[in-house]
């Protein structure tokens, strides 16, 4: 049994959240999502939990390792509590906003994992997100891409560094191949680590053809600024239509980032396949230095409502909130009237047009001995001149 002093302790990766830092989160919550909503983003609120076959349906299944499962006592059916909420965003539009066209979502809400997402992570992070369903042009990834850029430079990130991959083009490869399977699997991870040495061991046991052995071998190169498309174009343009899509998409995102935002840094890593089995086009994570992880990351997933009974198009991306207010600047400033204790009306009809005109104010109770700044104000009500009256502490 655990020893009383031992009951007020929280489990490694969580952590509460107090009053000055919560006023700071929820203050940045509402200039993201006030921007998401002057894009278009319409706000959603999917529940903390669902049943896990629903949770980890389709592409979702990768969160598996990530989610809590819990038991209905109502049906005795499985639960997960939300790891992630993209899975739960694909569901609204597949099943309950048959929306015909393109439809922007939005949302921002605690998830929670098995285990830290990177080192020194919260197990329950905030996350907020955008994601556009029912547009598959190149010109949906930019939206995105532009909205979250705009997103962190309104959360006060600076220098920021934005790296692009694609998993059509490991795909395209990896077909032409003929390498599925667990050797796909195995070429993944490879890919991942950059073992060049393993790489080159894995193309001789294939047995391939002198060229796609230079193909596959030149992919683990192609990492650099905008001048690695133009390498990959002369070492893959040409060998299939789809490849050929990826990369004239990459050059295309490329040209309309630079336009947009010539601040940031784009960084293009073809063989940068994370999400390799939910992402099906464009993947990107935005880093800012010395952060220890990812700022915001996304991509593309088409179909990935398909399990729910609707396949359509889908790109988004997706931040922890609590890391982004490290580079916040919105301030938790002491601001509110102090008001004395009492029922008399003219006092209370003096608060109440107050707090009509958003003005925050902490009335004492009585015997109360409360400073105004003990109760974060900076000014008080107080009775002169025979009206109640708002000065300085």
């Amino acid at each position: 049994m655990p020893r009383p002093v031992d009951t007020w302790l929280l489990p490694e990766g969580v952590a509460d959240v107090l009053p000055a830092e919560a006023a700071r989160l929820e203050a940045l919550r509402r200039q993201l999502l006030d921007r998401f909503a002057v894009w278009g983003y319409q706000l959603v609120f999917p529940p903390l939990m669902e049943y896990l076959d629903s949770l980890l349906t389709g592409s979702g299944h990768d969160l598996d390792l990530m989610t809590f499962k819990i038991t209905d006592q109502l049906t005795g059916r499985m639960m997960g509590v939300r790891a992630d909420i993209t899975p739960q965003v694909a569901r609204l539009d597949a099943h309950s906003l048959l929306v015909d066209g393109p439809a922007r979502y939005c949302y921002a809400g605690t998830t929670l994992n098995t285990r830290p997402a990177a080192l020194a992570a919260s197990r329950c992070p905030v996350q907020i997100g955008a994601e556009l369903y029912g547009y598959d042009g190149v010109a949906g990834d930019i939206e995105i891409l532009r909205l979250m850029l705009e997103t962190l430079t309104l959360a006060g990130c600076k220098n920021i560094q934005l790296d692009l991959g694609h998993v059509a083009i490991f795909r395209g490869l990896a077909r032409l191949a003929g390498i599925g399977g667990r050797d796909e699997s195995l070429l993944f991870d490879i890919y991942q680590r950059k073992a060049v040495a393993e790489l080159h061991d894995f193309l001789g046991a294939q047995k391939l053809p002198a060229e796609m052995t230079v193909c596959f071998e030149g992919l683990l190169k192609l990492a650099g600024d905008v001048s690695v498309l133009t390498q990959a174009k002369a070492l893959l343009g040409g060998l299939a239509p789809d490849i050929d899509e990826a990369l004239q998409s990459l050059h295309t995102l490329a040209d309309a980032l630079t336009a947009s935002h010539a601040g940031a840094s784009l960084y293009f890593d073809l063989t940068e396949l994370r999400g390799y089995h939910y992402h099906t086009g464009l993947v990107f994570a935005a880093y800012a230095p010395g952060a220890r992880s990812e700022l915001a990351k996304g991509g593309r997933y088409d179909h990935v409502g398909e399990a729910f009974g609707r396949s359509r198009p889908a790109t988004g991306f997706s931040a922890d909130l609590k890391t982004l207010l490290a580079y916040a600047a919105v301030a938790a400033k002491p601001s509110g009237i102090f008001a004395p204790a009492g029922d008399a009306a003219e006092l209370q009809n003096a608060i109440s047009a107050l707090r009509l005109q958003g003005e925050r104010v902490v009335q004492a109770l009585p015997d109360d001995k409360t400073s105004a700044a003990g109760v974060g104000c900076d000014r008080v009500l107080v009775l002169a001149d025979a009206k109640w009256q708002v000065t300085n502490s």
